[in-house]
Formats: structure tokens, C-alpha cells, sequence
């Protein structure tokens, strides 16, 4: 008896494995078809936090199978831990709830009291990252400090929405790792607030703020030299800011232990606006959003988007992004404890 070819036998089997990525696709676009997506941001309206966020529910809704509504919902409060923790336990959880928090919120667990935060980090399912950022100290031109090694001996006041937020933990940071003198105003309740004191004269500036978003809201700012950056809060820098000759802090660590605690702070902003879903959501529409995601990011019109609103991007898949928060917290544990002491409340 002649036997078939071989390879005859693999085409059924073959088949049926190209075919799961379409069934799947065909389970997702089942479930969103007529649905509203609600992308939850973990911001107040009107910063460049929410304005990446309305960018991503613009255009992703495009890409997602089904072509769900997407309804785009401001969600502050806590720095951004309200909106983790909605994602995560009180709103839906079977995919229709997409969240963009703050980097921070991946780390708070890690170096912040576990026992205030209500939600795993390591559980979240990953979709992408919209940008990887760079945080920055930004200071008036008529403030009294006009670079950072005047910082490490001379006040200057700066704002924040509060505890947890990276504008309260990169100056604090700053001071018990470097030595600095600032001076940390609590109570506003957002970036945009703490911006408007900037421009007002209430504080002499920002520290903690990512370069995209303060770029994005305040161009002005640097077209007319009102403001300047005072330091790179980072550990690599961003191409416009080393072209200014804007320093890095790591630079200015005098010893190993030193510069570890800021790396591991800094490595956030690798991460700089994750979106996440819960991790009960099934593996098909996961796999749908991280799909959506990143076609999304090479869609024309969203690219042309991000220009026009001056909103740099550069996503990172979820895959990618769920591996570098594994790896983050796989840090050995002394640092992290010096990394926690560096940014405890006082």
C-alpha cells in the first residue's frame, strides 16, 4: 500500500492552527459588535496625561474587531490608584473597561505601604504603552535656582496633587538621595493646577513632570523662555533636552547605591502611559486589544493626530511591556528598600 506524502497528513492540523487567530478574532468581534468601550484615564481633564488618553479612545475603537464605541472617562484621584483599582475590581471586568494609568500606579505596590493599595500590578493584563517618557523639573526663569547645582544648595518651591504622585516623590527623591532643597507644596489637584501656580508665581516649579505632557500644554513656555528645565529626571535622556545641554540627575550620584535607587524610580518612565485591563478578561479579547493597540500607533490618522496635538509616541506592545514589569519587580531587595525609604512620607 503506498502511503501519502507526509506532509499531507500536517495540512488539516496546519489549517487549524492558522485558523485560531481568525476564530479568535471572530469570538472578539462578537462580543464587542454594538458595545461601548469605556476608557477609564487615571487624570483629571486638560493635562497631557488626558490628552493621550482621548487620543487612544479617538482612533483605537477603529482597530478593535466589532468596532465598539469607545467612551473615554476621567477617573483622578489618589495619583491615579482610583482608576487602577476601578480597573481592576470595581468596574467590568470582561473587557469592556480599558485603563490608562499612571506609571506610578505600577510601582506603588512595589515601593509605596502594599497595605493601602487595592490592586496587584502583576496581575493587570497589559495592552501597550503609548510613550516612553522623560520626567523633568521645570522652573520659571525669574526663580532664584537656575540650574540643578544650585538645587542642591539653595530652596525652591515646587507643587503636587499629593502623595504617590511623581510630583511629590521625584523632588522628594531628589532631596534624600542628592541632597536637594526642595521645598514640596502639597494640595492641587492635578498637573494643570500645579502649572497655573507655575505661571501665577505661587511656586517657582514643577519637578516629576513628563517633558511630552508639559511640552504638549505649555509650548509657549519655551518659545518665549518663561520657563526653563532645570534637570532631566532619568536615566537615559531625552534627544531635545541633551541637544539643550539639560543634565541628568543620575550624573550627579556621587556612589553605586545612589544611582540604583534612581534607576530603579526611573524605570517608569520605560513605561511611561500604560494601558492595562483586568485579569479576568479572556484571552481573546486581550489578544484583540493588544492587536487593536498597535495598529492603532500606525494608523496615519492617529499619527497625524498626535501631531497636530504635539503628543509624542512611541508604543510598545503589551507583550513587551507585560515582560518589563515582571522584570522590574524581580529587583533585588535591598535596593528596593532603599528606594522605598527614599520616597516614604515623612
Amino acid at each position: 500500500m503506498s502511503k501519502a506524502p507526509w506532509h499531507s497528513a500536517a495540512i488539516p492540523a496546519l489549517a487549524l492552527a492558522l485558523s485560531v487567530p481568525a476564530l479568535a478574532q471572530d469570538s472578539a468581534a462578537q462580543f464587542y459588535r454594538g458595545k461601548t468601550l469605556s476608557l477609564v484615564i487615571a487624570s483629571a481633564a486638560g493635562g497631557g496625561f488626558d490628552a493621550y488618553g482621548r487620543l487612544v479612545a479617538r482612533h483605537i475603537g477603529n482597530h478593535i474587531p466589532g468596532n465598539p464605541a469607545v467612551a473615554a472617562q476621567n477617573m483622578p484621584g489618589a495619583a491615579g490608584a482610583a482608576a487602577a483599582f476601578h480597573v481592576m475590581g470595581a468596574g467590568a471586568r470582561d473587557g469592556t473597561v480599558l485603563g490608562a494609568i499612571h506609571p506610578g500606579n505600577i510601582l506603588e505596590p512595589l515601593l509605596g505601604d502594599k497595605r493601602k493599595v487595592r490592586y496587584d500590578p502583576a496581575a493587570f493584563q497589559y495592552i501597550g504603552n503609548a510613550n516612553t517618557d522623560v520626567y523633568v523639573c521645570v522652573v520659571r526663569a525669574d526663580a532664584p535656582v537656575r540650574t540643578f547645582e544650585d538645587a542642591l544648595s539653595r530652596e525652591m518651591i515646587v507643587g503636587t496633587s499629593g502623595e504617590a504622585a511623581s510630583t511629590r516623590d521625584f523632588p522628594l527623591l531628589l532631596n534624600r538621595v542628592l541632597g536637594a532643597k526642595f521645598k514640596i507644596v502639597l494640595g492641587y489637584s492635578g498637573n494643570r493646577e500645579v502649572q497655573l501656580a507655575i505661571e501665577r508665581g505661587e511656586i517657582h516649579g514643577q519637578c516629576g513632570a513628563g517633558w511630552a505632557s508639559v511640552l504638549a500644554a505649555h509650548p509657549d513656555w519655551f518659545e518665549k523662555k518663561l520657563v526653563k528645565v532645570l534637570v532631566q529626571e532619568a536615566s537615559i535622556g531625552h534627544p531635545v533636552l541633551d541637544a539643550w545641554g539639560v543634565p541628568k540627575s543620575v550624573d550627579f550620584a556621587k556612589t553605586k547605591d545612589q544611582r540604583d535607587v534612581l534607576d530603579l524610580i526611573y524605570s517608569q518612565e520605560r513605561f511611561g502611559r500604560p494601558y492595562v485591563m483586568a485579569p479576568e478578561v479572556p484571552g481573546e479579547r486581550v489578544a484583540a486589544m493588544r492587536n487593536a493597540f498597535m495598529e492603532t500607533f500606525a494608523d496615519p490618522a492617529f499619527l497625524a493626530d498626535a501631531r497636530r496635538l504635539n503628543l509624542e509616541v512611541d508604543a510598545m506592545s503589551g507583550d513587551a511591556l507585560q515582560a518589563l514589569v515582571r522584570r522590574v519587580y524581580a529587583t533585588p531587595p535591598d535596593i528596593i528598600e532603599r528606594a522605598r525609604a527614599a520616597t516614604a512620607a515623612e
